[in-house]
């Protein structure tokens, strides 16, 4: 999940890197498809589940072994984080996740998408590993089979060891996470099939070392934020070589990304086009990147001097083909054709009066999740397409009868499915969806003043209450229908 300014500097960052036109592709949706517009039903082998982030929900941050953070530095510093809050306990998962399985058997979702502590298994981040770090996921994987979930693995999301040299300013570090890659998926891979190398490349790249607004805090020149970007992709490329050579017959690559996307301002055949321009252009560091296992030339060119150095055989790693590629999505912009731009489209600002939730930056618009999925699917036709992260922050207070009735949330998460089930309606490859999250965890700089989950905490007590998110969710996981 975010912090302030997420979503808007992913937006604007790119906006400089400009793409060629792209031909047009024929709409998604098909005769048939058209016929069953009236069916509010997800497919039949629809998968839902729920998601979660280890340094966000485990806590223990320094029993059995394991070693400091990025983060765990960053929230011990004074002023980085709201309330002076850390995640040395967060939702204490590592000692509840018991607990934390039976709301998930209790949802009835088939799946939990979590992150594994790098330094739970390397707490130096490379070299002798940490058997008691092992055997800890090794009891989390076993217990979610034995309860019917099936875990989806995400490999990093942004609690990088410390002890690792100049963190991602180091090129060294895409190999650290190479090497790191390829022994969990020796050690899981058995009995987990799928795997996402990292999540949310803008997030732990840019926002830690360009604005500084997530650990390490740096706010380093261009030139160098674009060389920690590179070494952000090199990771998962280097990511994805080491499961294949490690992983048992039948796992599944891809990573959780959070490209910036956008919604046509009229769904007319321009607009859309624009849309699909926008999307490619603006995230030419990223997505487009290892989608395309290329720079755009705009990109470099947009960049000059300041452009990453690339080394011989960069690319093709960067490129590697994908098994399936999940989005986080939360928010976005729209955009219109335009044709006195040499890009081809404008992106239109927010207005003051346009909706949003308690997070400043998280703006509430439910066509994105569509119009992402749908110009992701035009423009590098990946095999399968999963909604990885989809939630919002609320003001969640415990009512007199000890519950909590988000209805806010309830609302949030009904637009975005309506848009939702019209992807799977028209055919587009997405094949599952996990809420974020599970429940109210550490979010990030804002610590414990913004509650994402769909399940309350009290954090004194650490007991787990649904809310009213959580009913709504596990009706539309029973009947795999729009409720």
């Amino acid at each position: 999940m975010t912090g302030i300014n997420r979503r808007e500097l992913g937006l604007g960052l790119g906006a400089a890197a400009l793409g060629t036109t792209l031909p047009a592709t024929a709409g998604a949706q098909t005769a048939a498809a058209a016929s069953a517009a009236g069916n509010l039903s997800f497919p039949p082998d629809f998968l839902w589940g729920c998601a979660t982030a280890s340094y966000q929900i485990e806590g223990a941050a320094k029993e059995d072994g394991r070693g400091p953070t990025v983060w765990d530095i960053f929230s011990h510093t004074p002023g980085k984080v709201a309330n002076g809050d850390t995640g040395d306990v967060a939702c204490d998962s590592y000692h509840r996740y018991p607990e934390d399985i039976a709301l998930l058997k209790a949802l009835g979702v088939k799946a939990y998408r979590f992150s594994i502590a790098w330094s739970r298994i390397f707490p130096e981040g490379r070299g002798k590993p940490n058997q008691k770090g092992v055997d800890y996921y090794n009891r989390l994987v076993d217990a979610l089979l034995a309860a019917g979930i099936t875990p989806h693995v995400t490999l990093f999301h942004w609690d990088l060891p410390a002890a690792l040299p100049g963190g991602w300013q180091n090129r060294d570090t895409a190999y650290a996470f190479g090497d790191y890659a390829a022994f969990m998926a020796g050690r899981l891979s058995d009995r987990v099939k799928q795997f996402m190398t990292v999540n949310e490349l803008l997030c732990f790249t840019d926002l830690g070392y360009l604005t500084g607004g997530k650990a390490p805090g740096l706010k380093l020149p261009q030139k160098d934020a674009n060389q920690v970007r590179h070494h952000g992709v090199l990771a998962h490329g280097l990511g994805v070589q080491a499961i294949r050579a490690n992983a048992k017959a039948g796992t599944r690559v891809g990573l959780a990304e959070n490209p910036s996307i956008y919604v046509p301002a009229v769904e007319t055949p321009d607009h859309i086009e624009a849309v699909k321009k926008a999307t490619r252009d603006t995230n030419a560091m990223f997505l487009t990147a290892i989608m395309e296992g290329r720079y755009l030339d705009s990109y470099l060119t947009a960049q000059g001097k300041d452009a990453p150095k690339v080394q011989e055989g960069d690319m093709k790693l960067i490129g590697a083909p994908l098994d399936f590629l999940s989005i986080n999505v939360y928010t976005g912009k729209m955009v219109r054709a335009d044709v006195s731009k040499p890009e081809g489209y404008a992106i239109l600002p927010m207005t003051g009066e346009a909706p949003r939730m308690p997070s400043k930056w998280l703006y509430v618009t439910p066509e994105v999740i569509y119009w992402g999925l749908r110009a992701i699917s035009e423009l590098w036709k990946p095999k399968a397409l999963y909604i990885s992260e989809n939630g919002c922050s609320a003001d969640d207070k415990v009512s007199d009868d000890g519950k909590v009735y988000d209805t806010d949330r309830v609302m949030y998460l009904r637009n975005y499915m309506t848009h939702l089930q019209r992807a799977a309606r028209e055919g587009l490859p997405i094949k599952g969806y996990f809420v974020w999250s599970l429940m109210d965890n550490f979010e990030w700089e804002d610590g414990y003043t913004k509650l994402v989950g769909i399940h309350h905490v009290d954090f004194k007590t650490q007991k787990r209450t649904p809310k009213l998110s959580a009913d709504w969710y596990r009706e539309l996981v029973r009947t795999n229908r729009l409720v």
